[in-house]
């Protein structure tokens, strides 16, 4: 193609996209409720199929087997699944969360992060979790190899905790506010700059042959978001609604929820930077690996500047 073009895809060419929620994405729930995306489509005879992602290794996943065309997850979770060949783009940012810490029971005698050695400790691989985790067991000189990691997506490792089959666990909101309230988790180790930003991911295939359509889904994005900014009591009772959990429970996730974010660029990609070089220092990304180059990958603002 010259000029390195990207191919257009007519609305007609596509009747259906497939788009995640996830209660770790609250615009999400809101964009799926309100139908806002569906009436941006409809006049196109464009379909949207919903599709629920517990983690953001399952959005990851789903991107890469074509079964979601968008998909939301942390930067760092992104970045690393493409760094493993997963060829997605991140796109927008739905919020700046302090969606993960470190948790463990009352009296279990832990205090800090350097008394995990030889513990047992639940996260799920490829989420800013088990992302965080790394980072924390690394400023203490530990490795995964110091601890037992136990292997379980997000709402098991929350009853591993809550059972005992575990020590402690890299937890993910809403979970994580339902173990600090309902259960009594506390939390041991805490640092919101760990947490990555809540990014919106698009296949790469599919971003290069519909741009129009990226660009109309990040419209009604926004429109989701600033919806969810001026309705926060309504947001809390969809997050309520779909997670059945506690008012409590979801006011706390939102206080440590800020939305008020949408354009992807750069203090996204510094973040997800530092959270890549971390886990190359750490041995869990391969030295070989360019990590600025792949952050450059997979930071796009092209569409949400367009799509404004």
């Amino acid at each position: 193609m010259a000029g390195g073009a990207i191919p257009s895809a007519s609305a007609q060419d596509v009747k259906e996209i497939r788009v995640d929620w996830a209660t770790y994405n609250p615009v999400s729930l809101a964009l799926k409720e309100k139908k806002i995306l569906e009436d941006e489509l409809a006049k196109d005879g464009i379909s949207v199929r919903w599709v629920q992602s517990a983690g953001s290794n399952k959005a990851l996943e789903f991107l890469n087997a074509g079964s979601l065309d968008f998909g939301s997850s942390a930067g760092a979770a992104a970045l690393t699944a493409r760094i493993n060949g997963n060829p997605v783009k991140s796109i927008y940012v739905y919020s700046r969360p302090e969606w993960t810490a470190l948790l463990t029971r009352p009296n279990s005698g832990i205090k800090s992060v350097a008394d995990l050695k030889g513990k047992r400790v639940a996260a799920t691989r490829g989420t800013d979790p088990h992302i965080f985790l790394v980072r924390a067991l690394a400023d203490n000189g530990l490795t995964e190899k110091d601890i037992t990691l136990v292997l379980l997506q997000h709402a098991d490792g929350r009853l591993a905790l809550q059972r005992g089959d575990v020590d402690a666990w890299a937890g993910l909101d809403p979970l994580f506010a339902s173990a600090e309230i309902d259960d009594g988790a506390v939390i041991f180790f805490r640092k919101p700059e760990y947490n990555t930003w809540g990014v919106l991911n698009v296949r790469e295939d599919f971003a290069a042959k519909n741009p129009a359509i990226v660009k109309r889904v990040l419209a009604a994005y926004e429109k989701g978001r600033k919806w969810a900014l001026e309705n926060p009591k309504e947001l809390a009772a969809l997050l309520v609604s779909a997670t059945k959990l506690p008012e409590p429970v979801i006011a706390r996730q939102l206080e440590r929820t800020d939305l008020s974010y949408g354009p992807i660029g750069a203090e996204q990609k510094a973040s997800i930077l530092a959270a890549g070089l971390a886990l190359q220092k750490a041995g869990v990304v391969a030295a070989d690996v360019n990590v600025p180059a792949q952050v450059d990958a997979l930071v796009d603002a092209q569409f949400l500047t367009a799509a404004r």
